[in-house]
């Protein structure tokens, strides 16, 4: 008999962590440019995570969170790379927590797309690619010394979220940032361990991820965002698919396909009808969870990606306007107005000026009342 497919309000058993998850619905990390310039995370950006825990989301995701002052990619956005920030760390896990949601803080390091004018350094790569942050064009090329401080930053991040009560942390590898950059075949030009092959491309982040596991407690999700295909840094699917899988081989609690479109097919099998997230249920041992995000809207989006293969729903831009979505799921008909949305519409959503003027570069998204 085949078993049937979860609904979106399901619960959700992390099986290596043990940890629950009220339903299957997740609030992916999204840009939002409300923190300090010293990196402490805002009251703002508290009260904007914690309205979508109010309005049932069961895991959050904060925004990219950098590790490192030079891998800082705007303005705007929070930080762990100092002990300083964990106060409001610790205020932010006990406003999640207060709605029983658990939060996950998604860790990055920028590299050639941190701001030189913005860090105040050349930004850094796995070799030396164009970049439109730097100043001579270029970035500069990490050395072993460089790699190691990498792991430790990454690694001291996660501990920061661990002692301030995050329920676990998520490597942001996708998008194009530092440990994409590793990642891709033109990107990483490198001939030493750090390059050339899928294993030493891989070796940073697998490196990384070992790390924290031997530094944070049982329990600590840990989790791997990926793009599936970047075809102009060369990260193609197949190679996705096999990193994936080493990830759920050496325990990962998850991985979390950043598809921008989860309807979508591969770029690198057109002719192939499967989605992005099915190639993934295909070619991985699903011993671990799969969180697919993108594009997702409506209830029956959410419903359809679960039927994908998917164990947990991830959403971005329907979740700003929308704080109660995840509530909003036990109707199976919901499916809420598209853009625009008025400015006071924002605000009541816990959006503060700062988060709303950086949604009117999204063409269409605001409106003025």
């Amino acid at each position: 008999m085949m078993k049937n497919k979860p609904s979106p309000t399901d619960s959700f058993l992390f099986k290596r962590s043990g940890i629950n998850v009220n339903n299957r619905i997740v609030l992916a990390a999204m840009t939002n440019k409300q923190s300090h310039d010293n990196g402490t995370i805002s009251q703002a950006e508290i009260n904007w995570l914690a309205r979508r825990a109010n309005g049932g989301f069961g895991i959050i995701t904060t925004a990219a969170t950098h590790v490192a002052k030079h891998g800082q990619g705007w303005e705007g956005e929070f930080g762990v790379f100092d002990d300083s920030h964990k106060a409001n760390l610790s205020l932010l896990a006990k406003s999640i927590h207060s709605y029983d949601s658990l939060i996950i803080a998604q860790l990055f390091h920028g590299g050639a797309r941190s701001p030189q004018d913005l860090t105040g350094m050349q930004p850094i790569s796995a070799s030396v690619i164009s970049s439109n942050e730097s100043h001579n064009g270029y970035t500069y090329a990490a050395s072993e010394k460089d790699i190691a401080k990498i792991i430790i930053d990454f690694t001291s991040a996660a501990i920061r979220c661990a002692e301030s009560g995050l329920d676990g942390i998520e490597l942001h590898s996708a998008h194009g940032y530092l440990l994409s950059q590793f990642l891709g075949k033109e990107t990483n030009m490198r001939t030493d361990k750090w390059g050339g092959s899928f294993k030493n491309n891989s070796r940073i982040l697998f490196d990384i991820y070992n790390s924290i596991k031997n530094n944070v407690h049982d329990s600590f999700i840990v989790g791997i965002r990926l793009s599936p295909e970047i075809k102009s840094m060369g990260i193609d699917l197949d190679d996705s698919i096999a990193l994936a899988s080493k990830l759920i081989d050496m325990g990962v609690d998850y991985i979390h396909l950043s598809c921008w479109d989860v309807f979508s097919k591969s770029q690198t099998y057109p002719e192939d009808q499967k989605t992005l997230t099915e190639w993934f249920i295909e070619g991985c041992n699903k011993r671990s969870a799969i969180i697919s995000t993108g594009n997702i809207w409506s209830a029956s989006d959410a419903q359809d990606i679960l039927n994908q293969g998917a164990d947990l729903i991830g959403v971005a831009r329907v979740g700003i306007p929308f704080p109660d979505w995840a509530d909003n799921l036990v109707n199976k008909n919901y499916s809420p107005p598209r853009p625009p949305f008025k400015v006071s519409m924002l605000k009541s959503a816990e959006l503060s000026n700062p988060f709303i003027e950086y949604m009117r570069k999204w063409k269409g998204f605001v409106e003025d009342d």
